[in-house]
């Protein structure tokens, strides 16, 4: 597993990257440093089935927990989406009409962008990123060149060229529990968009997001007329950390299907180190965060010196 983990982890991809439009590829494998054993007084407690802490410097795992395992992603699919549709470089201040199309169908989930309304395509990669809005993802994808059959077509083929070997895409939105990944793959998809995609990470970093002022319309009662207002129309992070003091995030983003569980994507840093924190599968709405949390206060324990915990490999179907 020790050997298998650190020839995954490290960062390899050259060939395959110069596709997204040049942008830097990742590191070379780094020389691996000897794994050390967790000392017993850290031992970490986390709710979530898959865990992965990478050092970005030294391209080294620092923590794992059944990191191969493949699950579903839920929304870190977006992730993905929102990468190639900025590769695509498309007009950012381009409108995009929300339709019927771009509902639902797989979980009946709820939406606060109406059918028929319009949002600029920069807009849409700020309502995908930061509130999750499946709506935004799917009406992205459909604008995208060549359409929603070519960008997951794209996003297949990126993943294998980013050398995310266990990863497989059916959908941009992550409503699909046949979207599915590994915390290993998905630190190298979240070291990669961090490194060549500012706009990702100034828009995931971020707490809120406003549309500015919207025309609202509240329905009344039947016999009463509906009552039309303006108001500013906010939208959280759902990652919390990202409103809370004491962190220094980079870039994340959040997922949540039955199926996946409560899952984070983030890269922090923390004790003076860049670092990739994956969670997946965990269950309860605090549980990821309070994983995260206890992660940080273990990289503030402990020296920064590469270590691997010792957990049973799972396998999920």
């Amino acid at each position: 597993m020790k050997a298998v983990l650190t020839g995954l982890i490290l960062l390899c991809v050259h060939t395959g990257a110069a596709a997204l439009d040049g942008r830097t590829p990742l590191e070379v494998d780094k020389p691996p440093a000897a794994p050390q054993s967790l000392p017993e007084s850290a031992a970490l407690k986390l709710s979530s089935q898959s865990v992965l802490v990478f050092d970005q410097a030294s391209g080294q795992p620092l923590l794992e927990k059944n990191a191969d395992m493949q699950t579903p992603i839920a929304s870190i699919t977006k992730l993905m989406t929102a990468m190639l549709v900025i590769n695509a470089k498309q007009p950012l201040d381009e409108r995009i009409t929300i339709t019927p199309d771009d509902r639902d169908t797989i979980k009946g989930t709820g939406s606060r962008l109406a059918i028929g309304a319009h949002y600029t395509r920069e807009q849409l990669l700020h309502l995908a990123l930061i509130a999750s809005d499946n709506r935004a993802a799917h009406a992205l994808a459909r604008a995208y060149p060549g359409g929603l059959d070519r960008l997951v077509a794209t996003m297949n083929r990126t993943a294998r060229m980013l050398g995310m070997r266990d990863t497989v895409y059916v959908e941009p939105t992550g409503l699909s529990s046949s979207n599915r990944s590994t915390a290993l793959d998905l630190a190298k998809l979240a070291d990669y968009a961090y490194q060549n995609f500012p706009e990702i990470r100034q828009i995931t970093a971020t707490g809120q997001y406003t549309l500015g002022t919207q025309r609202v319309v509240l329905k009344k009662r039947r016999h009463h007329p509906a009552r039309v207002f303006y108001r500013a129309v906010a939208f959280n992070n759902t990652n919390r950390l990202t409103r809370m003091d004491g962190w220094h995030i980079g870039l994340s983003k959040t997922g949540f299907i039955n199926e996946a569980g409560h899952c984070l994507v983030m890269q922090a840093e923390v004790a003076q180190r860049d670092v990739i924190i994956v969670l997946l599968d965990s269950r309860g709405n605090t549980s990821r965060a309070n994983d995260a949390a206890r992660i940080k206060t273990w990289l503030e324990d402990n020296p920064p010196h590469p270590v691997e915990t010792h957990y049973t490999a799972a396998s999920r179907t």
